[in-house]
């Protein structure tokens, strides 16, 4: 009887000579009679669901990989064709088309071993060969730290995802062997793949819906992290389940009665919960192992949607549901297509009675998620939910990475993302919309376009104004008002969770910070321009060809946010340009106006926090941009030998908006001052931005106040209300903290 391999016979010579190795010994190229019998059992399940003609093309990638990696052993000392062979078995028994088996057999070819992507293509087609490029790690680039090649090799495949989905698909069915296999490595090799598992990987197959990757993932992270808890949490377990296999049946026998005699047809199965879950559980509830326990959960699979709801009706009348513990996954799917009824009842004896209802369609995607039902090729009307959700986030990533600045951002922002946990909120018109757990308003801005979260101001809590860092809840309708004057804040970094909205206000400050600092460097260059050059204006177009001769290594903007940055200063490159090296420019007392809206790069001391109407002067402070104190500031005076980094500055007559100062309050030291102070300014409109008090001594405090205001004259005002308080013996302008 011929092995499957006899039949390829005519490719030897092909495939050594595309290799460049040198067999001249064909039997040493079989594989053995172990890895014989391995491959027989693979090619069983393929021929149970593929056409003959893609099991045989399978075969040649088979053949083509054993050919690539001969001689090389794994460290468990088997051929290492074994490791893609196990692979390819993962994605067959999920029964995946024919080009991601081929990719999984050829995965580490071109990472470990002298094939090329263009030899694959050659052999095996333009898409076989982008999968396999697209998760194979980048091994000819020297990396930083461990976490900086994880992260860009991450970037790699997410890009590769965006085109092809399956890559995701070869990379777990990898990643899950490896984690099976990882007996041979050292203690510390274990501990970070395991760690890089349960951060990136598990949490991925989750949000791809495939649920029986996710708790493999999770069992082998726990027992490779944790050996002596996961032993000791199995030995619990199957302790436990023999004394709870009693009332299992006894539960299970009530719920198959009541079914039959309302004619439903039904499978029930109790549920085991797995490792990982016990002792996420225990750890996160602080609960024992006995309390975790004490549910017993059962599944029901329905022959359609009709029958689940019949269904549950009647375990609601045979068993007291838990108020608030009923979720209709059914009507409303979670981010990653599941679909099921979950309730919680109160059985016999009190005991807690755990139940998902779902169809037979919904429990193969609950367990297989975006890999049930492969139609990669079919109609898009008949893509599963969960593939459509998987493109969705996949096509998230891709404008993630976009935006992110550099790759260990982008891997940030995408663990950030895989929240297991989802709330459902509605728009006005009525659209149900998922985010993650304790998402709030500037997160449901972003999710529905990022103009509208870019010109965010506040939104509608169930017609309600709320700000845009409350968070969410399931349930509520979230209405978004903006304003074109509206722009995202640092701030709003402490309170957005989703990795969309975190990215894109992230790109935005540092466009709008680019932006401000070119707008400012444009200034001070021509400020300084005009002083060494009065007579004559020189134009935006000649600064640039002036740049371009004298800064050939730099760009006109890169010159320009130096300038701004404090990095260059603007009468050195002024001279440059002009050719009047070391001139000087003590004699120009020409002030630069300040208008409010210069953004990030202009900065207002905190140790004077200078307000319009105060004499001011600059300083160009490298890394930090252009520093505003007041004239009298004493840290000012300290730098006033550095002459070349002073600048003149005044306020413009039309500038607005509000500026931070802090003003201190020594008051009688008694019961509720702080209370009374805030009151009186919120009434008269004032922000409050920080309170701080300390105790002069038994009889008087000192308070710190820091505030929002928009002059001078308007803390004149503010000063003068708070000394004719009650207790109030003296205000003074001071430092913000």
């Amino acid at each position: 009887m011929s092995t499957p391999f006899q039949s390829l016979g005519a490719s030897f010579t092909d495939v050594t000579r595309r290799l460049g190795l040198q067999t001249t010994s064909r039997p040493q190229l079989l594989p053995s009679h172990d890895q014989r019998q391995s491959f027989t059992g693979f090619e069983d399940i393929l021929s149970a669901y593929l056409p003959s003609e893609l099991v045989t093309e399978i075969k040649r990638a088979f053949f083509y990989a054993e050919q690539a990696h001969y001689g090389q052993a794994r460290r468990t000392g088997e051929p290492y064709v074994t490791h893609p062979l196990a692979v390819a078995t993962v994605l067959a028994r999920m029964h995946m088309d024919h080009e991601s088996i081929m990719a999984a057999l050829l995965h580490d070819v071109i990472e470990d071993t002298g094939v090329t992507k263009e030899d694959i293509r050659t052999q095996f087609g333009e898409e076989v060969a982008d999968l396999v490029d697209g998760v194979s790690k980048l091994t000819q680039v020297d990396f930083d730290s461990a976490e900086q090649k994880q992260a860009e090799n991450f970037q790699k495949m997410a890009l590769a995802m965006a085109r092809d989905i399956r890559v995701i698909l070869v990379k777990l069915a990898d990643r899950l062997h490896n984690m099976r296999t990882l007996g041979a490595l050292s203690p510390e090799a274990k501990k970070r793949i395991a760690n890089e598992t349960l951060d990136i990987y598990a949490p991925i197959a989750t949000r791809l819906g495939m649920n029986e990757v996710r708790m493999e993932f999770e069992d082998l992270g726990l027992r490779t992290l944790y050996p002596m808890r996961a032993r000791r949490l199995e030995a619990a377990r199957e302790t436990a389940g023999g004394r709870r296999k009693q009332l299992i049946e006894q539960i299970s026998e009530q719920l198959e009665q009541a079914l039959a005699g309302e004619e439903i047809e039904a499978e029930i199965a109790g549920r085991e919960k797995h490792l990982y879950s016990i002792y996420s559980k225990m750890r996160e509830k602080r609960k024992s192992f006995s309390e975790i326990m004490d549910i017993f959960a059962f599944r029901i699979v329905c022959e359609d949607v009709d029958s689940c709801y019949r269904t549950l009706g009647i375990v609601h009348s045979l068993y007291k549901p838990v108020p608030g513990e009923f979720k209709d996954y059914i009507a409303i799917p979670k981010a990653n297509g599941y679909q099921s009824l979950h309730t919680i009842l109160k059985g016999m004896h009190g005991v807690p009675i755990e139940i998902q209802i779902r169809t037979r369609d919904m429990e193969d995607m609950a367990n297989n998620g975006i890999a049930a039902h492969w139609l990669y090729k079919s109609h898009q009307d008949n893509i599963n939910i969960p593939q459509m959700r998987a493109r969705e986030w996949v096509q998230g990533l891709l404008e993630m990475q976009q935006t992110a600045g550099n790759s260990l951002e982008f891997i940030e922002s995408v663990k950030v993302d895989l929240f297991p946990d989802e709330v459902y909120v509605f728009t006005p018109k009525g659209a149900i919309m998922e985010l993650p757990k304790g998402a709030c308003g500037v997160d449901f801005a972003y999710a529905v376009h990022t103009d509208v979260g870019n010109r965010c101001v506040a939104c509608r809590i169930n017609n309600q104004l709320a700000p845009l860092s409350e968070s969410l809840e399931s349930g509520v309708t979230v209405e978004i008002v903006t304003s074109p004057a509206g722009r995202p804040t640092p701030s709003w970094l402490n309170f957005a969770v989703t990795a969309r909205a975190r990215s894109q206000i992230r790109h935005f400050l540092k466009q709008q910070h680019h932006e401000d600092s070119v707008d400012l460097g444009q200034k001070l260059l021509e400020k300084a321009l005009t002083a060494l050059h009065p007579d004559d204006i020189v134009s935006v177009e000649s600064q640039k060809l002036l740049i371009s001769e004298h800064y050939p290594k730099s760009t006109f903007d890169e010159i320009l946010t130096d300038i701004a940055l404090g990095n260059q200063l603007p009468q050195v490159v002024a001279a440059n340009l002009l050719g009047q090296a070391g001139a000087s420019l003590e004699n120009d007392t020409s002030a630069l106006e300040i208008k409010g809206t210069e953004g990030y790069v202009l900065v207002y001391a905190k140790c004077c926090c200078p307000l319009p109407g105060d004499p001011i002067e600059g300083f160009l402070s490298p890394d930090r941009g252009l520093v505003v104190h007041r004239e009298t500031c004493r840290n000012l005076s300290d730098l006033r030998e550095q002459t070349e980094r002073l600048m003149p500055l005044r306020w413009d007559d039309q500038i607005e908006g509000v500026y931070p100062v802090a003003i201190r309050i020594e008051s009688a030291n008694k019961r509720g001052m702080i209370a009374t102070l805030a009151t009186k300014l919120s009434a008269i409109g004032l922000n409050i931005e920080r309170i701080s008090t300390q105790d002069e001594s038994v009889h008087f405090s000192s308070i710190i106040i820091e505030l929002q205001l928009n002059s001078r004259v308007h803390l004149a005002r503010v000063m003068k209300r708070v000394r004719v308080m009650e207790g109030v013996r003296k205000v003074v302008r001071c430092s913000r903290r």
